[in-house]
């Protein structure tokens, strides 16, 4: 039988093929999102490698599976094997997204330089020199690291074949192409065709595959919908280019929980994991200062301690302006609003500027207590001790509310040595404050926070 081409019409958001273009995709429900590619059918040439990556499937009953723990590979980097969940799993595949320059492939490769075992780095946008001069950057010496440009997925199985790795890197995987879908590689029907075929070559063989993705202008994996389903595992690196920071996020994960993060720190010789994040968002300063206070927030299960810093001044132009680094502006205007209507600061005639400290953008509601003490000390010029700590979320009716995982928080500033930990009154039930060297201060509403700051 012959093989012979065909035009057929995929959605950018799912994957889902149509022989015609529609405009509204029946599968995802997006609009506007059907392209146009081609792609080749019938019988498939023979290839060699396809042996390596088909096995015969036999059905087993559920009860006759024998089921062990999966065996992981330790990558040498606690923030890295935590969010994988402890380690790689043997024959998983994991999908690496982030913006251009995040540090994706520096922190690969130094992973793959740390093993001391054969590790192949596939590389489809770089030469080997570049990769090499990356590596001379990072100081780390691996001669059991083997380095292939090729675009080719057979190809890159083939090799796998023969080399035998104990894990494979592939940068990246919209510049793979195989020779059963002709369209240009990065296009729908080649990353789903590349990363099916990886994922069978993963599970095969029982070699780990990291593929590392790019994204979209709106932060989302590129590729179809389908990829995400494809992988095992998708991780995120985040971070602003300004600062040293990136945050390690698991979006993803059938090995492990989907909520965990890792933080690394970019310097001159690659990236540095970051085993306490608290010291590295807290300043270290003594002396107590007006318009900052020190919140215990969760980033997905981990705590963190943030330092919040307000400034609060006269409006110099008539039209009072509000601004937030790191903070959602609507929230701070309603924080605003609820200290006007409930506590009697005025401040519609002010300006107000927002800054969370370390370039990070905290989502937890957590911190606003913490925002609303900074707001009063800055604007009555009177200082928050250093050692106190706030942990609850404002109502509009001005009460404290509960927020969750108190414990971990309270552990968290403990450990770091806060005298004081503000929280909502709510919360303190069931907790034994015996067990902790700081004093836990129950709070119901706004007054009682001004009660306990100001006198």
């Amino acid at each position: 039988m012959m093989s012979k081409t065909k035009t057929v019409f995929f959605c950018k958001e799912c994957g889902n093929e149509s022989p015609k273009w529609i405009g509204h995709c029946p599968a995802c429900g997006a609009w506007n999102s059907y392209v146009e590619e081609s792609v080749v059918t019938g019988k498939k040439k023979h290839d060699k490698t396809e042996s390596f990556i088909v096995t015969e499937s036999v059905p087993v009953p559920i009860s006759e599976i024998k089921y062990e723990d999966e065996e992981r590979l330790d990558l040498y980097c606690q923030e890295l094997n935590r969010v994988l969940g402890g380690g790689l799993v043997q024959g998983s595949l994991v999908l690496l997204g982030g913006e251009p320059g995040i540090g994706k492939s520096t922190l690969l490769l130094q992973t793959a330089l740390h093993l001391k075992k054969k590790v192949l780095y596939v590389s489809g946008e770089e030469s080997c020199r570049q990769i090499k001069m990356r590596a001379d950057r990072l100081g780390i010496d691996n001669k059991d690291c083997i380095i292939l440009t090729e675009t080719d997925t057979m190809e890159i199985i083939r090799h796998c074949k023969e080399i035998k790795p104990c894990m494979v890197v592939v940068d990246s995987i919209q510049t793979l192409e195989t020779a059963s879908v002709d369209s240009v590689a990065g296009s729908i029907s080649q990353i789903r065709e590349s990363a099916a075929l990886l994922n069978k070559m993963a599970k095969t063989s029982q070699i780990p595959v990291f593929l590392i993705g790019h994204i979209t202008k709106d932060g989302s994996i590129a590729g179809p919908k389908v990829l995400e389903h494809i992988v095992d595992t998708v991780i995120q690196f985040e971070g602003d280019r300004h600062y040293g920071f990136r945050i390690l996020r698991t979006i993803k994960n059938r090995f492990g929980s989907s909520s965990e993060i890792g933080i690394f720190e970019m310097d001159h010789n690659g990236l540095k994991e970051v085993l306490n994040p608290s010291e590295l968002f807290l300043s270290h300063r003594e002396e107590s200062v007006s318009g900052i206070a020190r919140a215990a927030m969760m980033e997905s299960i981990r705590p963190m301690m943030i330092e919040t810093q307000a400034l609060v001044s006269t409006a110099v132009y008539g039209t009072p302006q509000r601004s937030c680094t790191g903070f959602d502006i609507r929230r701070l205007n309603m924080l605003l609003a609820v200290l006007e209507r409930k506590a009697g600061f005025r401040l519609g005639a002010k300006d107000v500027f927002l800054n969370i400290a370390g370039g990070i953008r905290v989502d937890d509601p957590a911190i606003d207590l913490a925002v609303i003490a900074a707001v009063l000390s800055s604007s009555e010029d009177i200082p928050v001790d250093v050692k106190y700590a706030f942990a609850a979320e404002v109502g509009l009716s001005g009460e404290v509310r509960a927020v969750n995982r108190i414990e971990t928080r309270i552990s968290e500033a403990d450990k770091l040595g806060f005298d004081k930990l503000f929280v909502s009154k709510y919360n303190v039930k069931g907790i034994d404050a015996s067990k902790y060297h700081l004093e836990i201060v129950p709070l119901a509403t706004v007054e009682d926070l001004l009660k306990e700051l100001f006198g």
